[in-house]
């Protein structure tokens, strides 16, 4: 196998604004592997909350070249546990790695990635359009300029029931709420009261990650359903997340790619656990790798190529809210020229 590095600054198309801070452009790796004339591709993005950045990725995976070159018939099951012990201190890198790689055989198998697990598509949940924080004028505004069918809302402000009753002013959609840890035991239990009657779904990680105690007490209060998110970050935090939350969020970067992602789904749903997986704000590269795992999904939150400026491939798309799958092998993106 042959290994190629790009990279990119992805620019957004708004500043993005969480509980956490604000961005504006995002720092991105594309991994490809390459053997037989075939190419599969895998991203990673740099995130300060993580501490990771592009420049160290870079350096890691020329580093590490020859490890993740070896000529190998291995399945990506099997790539991924050889990997594990070479990156395990960096899932970003892994994951980027573990999508290439699942991409690049699928693609030599001559199957999308979905086929190759035996998945079906049906029953596959929409996906939520994100509204960053920002004035609450801006905030309508940027959800007309997207009509969407569900919306997940960033809080984590003085004023954030104020901004929901404005915005349920202006749309029948489905709200999500995303905290971000913003919140206190407190705030989360009143804010489920009020944000039930204003149709959100569910909240997402209102308290900091550790705060297992607390999230407790959520669990056993809330009038709306508590979806794990920075609490639940690699395998062994799913179990942990049983009678403390009602579902898990999964990132792939944050569990190391699409083989553990699909471990830690059915783990959660053998504990009861409600399933979504969400992205980063990353390029199509990333996003049409999680498409592919949404039939074992509930939720899924997909939409980070489309608050980009400047998505450098293609692939799996989205039509107001609903997956379009690439007509492609393997995870179906291909970079643009």
């Amino acid at each position: 196998m042959k290994l190629t590095i790009r990279t990119y600054k992805l620019q957004l198309k708004h500043p993005f604004t969480i509980s956490r801070g604000t961005r504006t452009e995002i720092p991105s790796i594309i991994v490809e592997l390459q053997e037989n004339g075939f190419s599969g591709f895998g991203e990673a993005t740099e995130n300060p909350f993580y501490k990771t950045t592009v420049e160290e990725f870079e350096k890691e995976l020329i580093q590490k070249r020859e490890i993740i070159e070896i000529s190998t018939t291995r399945t990506p099951e099997e790539y991924w546990e050889y990997l594990f012990p070479h990156f395990k201190n960096n899932m970003f890198l892994l994951c980027a790695l573990d999508e290439a790689f699942t991409d690049l055989y699928t693609r030599k198998k001559g199957v999308k990635l979905y086929e190759y697990w035996n998945f079906e598509l049906k029953n596959i949940p929409q996906s939520n359009y994100t509204i960053g924080i920002d004035s609450i004028e801006n905030m309508v505004l940027k959800m007309k300029e997207v009509p969407w069918p569900i919306y997940k809302i960033k809080l984590g402000t003085k004023n954030d029931l104020e901004i929901v009753t404005e915005l349920r002013k202006h749309t029948d959609a489905v709200f999500r709420i995303d905290a971000n840890c913003g919140w206190t035991v407190n705030e989360t239990i009143k804010n489920s009261i009020e944000l039930q009657k204003l149709g959100v779904e569910f909240i997402e990680q209102p308290l900091a990650p550790t705060n297992w105690k607390g999230a407790k007490i959520v669990f056993n209060n809330s009038y709306l359903p508590i979806i794990a998110d920075e609490s639940c970050l690699v395998e062994s935090d799913v179990e942990k997340c049983c009678n403390h939350f009602h579902g898990i969020n999964i990132k792939l970067m944050k569990c190391g790619g699409l083989t553990p992602a699909k471990r830690m789904i059915s783990k959660a749903k053998s504990l009861g656990l409600k399933t979504m997986v969400g992205c980063m704000t990353e390029s199509s590269v990333g996003i049409s790798a999680i498409a592919h795992l949404t039939p074992m999904l509930d939720y899924v939150d997909m939409d980070g190529a489309l608050l980009l400026k400047n998505d450098m491939a293609s692939g799996v798309k989205l039509d107001n809210g609903n997956i379009i799958f690439s007509i492609k092998n393997g995870t179906g993106v291909f970079l643009n020229e």
